[in-house]
């Protein structure tokens, strides 16, 4: 997902991911009925299942004799990231983007526990998760993370700052690379040379495990209505990164295109402008996926020319592969050990999927109880879940302490 808030007061706790165009019916919205009569016939065959539904959340010691007490800001760490370790352990994201008071940006989930809040631990430790911490060191604000079962570390991506401020502070914004078991930090890769710290918004990473070598997406949002959108390359083994197809249109906000949720424009008057969000790898890290959520359609480029360091702007636009309209506005994306690229779709409340043998984009699941899906991730047994906190809402300020829902759904698709 994607997005910021202004500034430290209640009233002004909203998205600045906005444009301040006039407002003109799309083509996407002027589709949206007929793709909503479409889901069911679309969707058949594929039973999406509520997984997992939580009451917020809290980072209270999981005690199952003791019931848990959600968080007091609860209504504020909406649950977006979620990756697996090959044991089975969940990892999650709670962005700090309407509240710098959350806890931790970075948790454990107890999945267990299937009612009351969600049980949060921190990782690898609270004090690793503290905004007072050292800005280079600690994990102020994560959304996108990446879990590296291979070398058994955790990527996180810190975009920096943190709901009230408007700039990162100085090299804030980094990739910690976390040893799984230990916690400890086994490499920092500043990114501030390649990121603007008032105008980048640092939202998804993917990583080549074997190459270790890691794709970044810059949304841009913070600097909307002329998004700096980007994507980042980052080498662990030199520590260097390089920022490549910036402002984009491949990468940008899609002219024209609004985005739309339950059959309506999120935040009428003052739009998303949200540029690129989910990236994903195929199996062999040969080609790189990505999508827009304010667009409508899938991209891909081989990651050679992304790792050639003399490679021209022009040399890896050249590449680039446009994949078709995925059907919907989109946010997180995920392939799986076959190749098969799953995106979610906020428009139509789920998942459609792309076959790269057979150049096939269709809606495979949905249900209209999913309110804004967001990351897509595989268990150990091949069943892919995927969040959804209504998180437009809540950065929104439209929903009301006590009645927040996170949920994790799933659909059972095999290995």
């Amino acid at each position: 997902m994607c997005i910021e808030l202004t500034n430290a007061t209640q009233k002004k706790q909203r998205f600045i991911i906005m444009s301040h165009l006039p407002f003109s019916l799309t083509i996407l919205t002027l589709t949206t009925a007929i793709t909503f009569l479409q889901t069911a016939s679309a969707a058949e065959g594929i039973r999406l299942e509520r997984w997992r539904s939580y009451a917020g959340v809290s980072w209270e010691p999981s005690l199952k004799e003791v019931t848990a007490v959600p968080f007091v800001d609860s209504v504020n760490a909406p649950i977006a990231g979620l990756h697996f370790d090959n044991q089975g352990t969940a990892y999650v994201s709670t962005p700090r983007l309407a509240s710098a008071a959350l806890t931790a940006t970075l948790s454990t989930l107890d999945t267990s526990v299937q009612t009351g809040p969600a049980r949060l631990t921190a990782f690898p430790s609270a004090q690793a998760n503290a905004v007072a911490g050292s800005a280079s060191d600690s994990l102020r604000n994560v959304l996108g993370f990446y879990v590296d079962n291979r070398n058994g570390w955790l990527w996180a991506l810190d975009m920096g700052f943190v709901a009230g401020e408007f700039e990162a502070p100085a090299n804030s914004q980094k990739v910690l690379v976390l040893d799984l078991k230990s916690g400890r930090t086994v490499k920092r890769i500043e990114l501030d040379q390649v990121a603007d710290r008032s105008g980048s918004l640092l939202n998804d990473i993917v990583v080549d495990e074997r190459r270790r070598v890691a794709y970044i997406s810059d949304s841009g949002s913070r600097s909307a209505p002329k998004n700096s959108v980007g994507l980042i390359i980052v080498d662990f083994s030199s520590g260097n990164s390089r920022r490549v197809l910036d402002r984009h249109p491949a990468l940008d906000v899609e002219p024209g295109v609004s985005v739309i949720s339950h059959g309506a424009e999120v935040w009428p008057g003052k739009p998303l402008m949200i540029g690129v969000n989910g990236v994903a790898l195929s199996p062999d890290a040969d080609t790189l996926y990505w999508t827009a959520t304010t667009g409508t359609r899938a991209r891909s480029i081989p990651t050679a020319i992304l790792r050639k360091s003399d490679s021209t702007t022009t040399q890896i636009a050249e590449a680039i592969v446009d994949l078709g309209a995925v059907g919907g506005n989109t946010d997180g994306i995920v392939t799986d050990a076959k190749g098969n690229l799953y995106i979610t779709d906020v428009t139509r409340n789920g998942i459609v999927k792309y076959d790269p043998r057979t150049k096939a984009m269709a809606l495979i699941a949905s249900d209209d109880k999913v309110h804004w899906p967001d990351t897509p991730s595989f268990m150990p047994n091949g069943d892919l879940l995927f969040t959804s906190s209504a998180l437009n809402d809540h950065l929104a300020g439209s929903v009301k302490p006590g009645t927040e829902r996170f949920d994790l759904w799933r659909l059972s698709i095999g290995k």
